[in-house]
């Protein structure tokens, strides 16, 4: 083993996708990139990183609900072009050619051409943490991209797609909830 600065430790960790979150103020839709993420039970509970410095914060704050989309890791480009630009000073749905498509429990809409979306509400807000813990109360998959790749951020400016899968159902099917 060799020692590695503890400020980077994270990188170690981050097992979750890149997400957008797509929110919508009142006046139009928004989308940020966001690479941390956590999954807190089984029944559709997660918990995103975020905070004031994020333009589309206010939202979650105010209107309380969000979508969560996965987009493919082929829109790595489009991916890194929403994640550093900011909403407030532009349509980022517009700018980077966005498919939207309504969502049924929330305001903000799907994002058609993702790998999936789950339509949220925020339940709680951990300001010093920076975490907003969201439920989700509907859950959409993309059939047109069911073998499309995920994409993860190391933390460092680099980037991992998902790759060869295994499956090991039918070993874990007694620990497992059922339905997964």
């Amino acid at each position: 083993m060799e020692e590695m600065p503890l400020g980077r430790a994270f990188t170690l960790l981050e097992p979750g996708p890149v997400i957008w979150v797509v929110t919508d103020d009142g006046t139009r839709a928004n989308v940020m990139t966001i690479s941390w993420t956590i999954v807190l039970d089984f029944d559709a509970r997660f918990a995103i990183c975020t905070g004031p410095w994020n333009s589309s914060y206010a939202a979650l704050e105010e209107q309380r609900d969000c979508v969560i989309a996965i987009p493919p890791a082929e829109m790595i480009d489009t991916v890194l072009g929403v994640g550093t630009c900011s909403g407030k000073v532009v349509d980022k749905i517009a700018r980077f050619g966005l498919r939207t498509q309504p969502a049924r429990h929330v305001r903000p809409p799907l994002l058609a051409d993702c790998i999936a979306a789950v339509e949220c509400r925020v339940v709680d807000i951990v300001e010093a943490h920076s975490i907003v813990v969201l439920q989700g109360v509907a859950a959409w998959t993309n059939p047109a991209l069911s073998g499309a790749r995920m994409l993860h951020a190391v933390g460092d400016g680099t980037f991992i797609a998902d790759g060869e899968h295994f499956d090991r159902r039918a070993q874990m099917a007694s620990k497992l909830p059922p339905g997964i």
